[in-house]
């Protein structure tokens, strides 16, 4: 992504009245809607003692600790660091943008869900279709970066919840 692609991609979104804030709304929202569904799901697991809350729990987790430690050693920059950008999303965080830990959460979500209702995971799935377009639009994150947290979630996912 470069700087003229960042910006034609955002300047709809810049020009409209309330767009950024819009942009930040469901940000926030689809972030939020994501991690309260997750520990319903674990406490749904866990009051109906099913067996496969653990693995609902760990697989996840794994996955998440090895996603960060690896981000935090590849601290790779964000678009606002090197773009000479004014991103729609503010942040202070500097470098740590790859992979996408929100998209990559997301998507870790979505396998969990669908592991256990495979219609729900699709419905997550779609949301960190749209989580990870924000994240894009609002200058926090290269397409890279979303793409591989996508990519890293979904294979997590299908290791941990099938092949294992």
């Amino acid at each position: 992504m470069t700087k003229e692609q960042y910006e034609r991609w955002s300047a709809p979104i810049a020009r409209r009245s309330g767009g950024p804030r819009i942009l930040k709304g469901v940000n926030t929202f689809l972030t939020r809607l994501c991690y309260v569904c997750y520990p319903l799901l674990l406490l749904a697991l866990a009051l109906r003692r099913d067996g496969r809350f653990w693995r609902v729990l760990l697989v996840p987790a794994a996955a998440f600790v090895l996603v960060s430690l690896f981000r935090s050693r590849f601290n790779a920059p964000r678009p606002y660091q090197v773009l000479d950008i004014h991103p729609l999303i503010h942040k202070d965080t500097q470098g740590k943008s790859f992979p996408s830990r929100h998209v990559f959460s997301v998507f870790m979500i979505a396998m969990a869900w669908w592991y256990i209702c495979p219609p729900v995971g699709a419905l997550f799935c779609a949301v960190g279709v749209l989580l990870a377009a924000v994240r894009v639009l609002g200058g926090v994150h290269f397409p890279r970066d979303v793409l591989a947290g996508a990519l890293i979630a979904l294979a997590a996912g299908w290791l941990g919840f099938w092949l294992w």
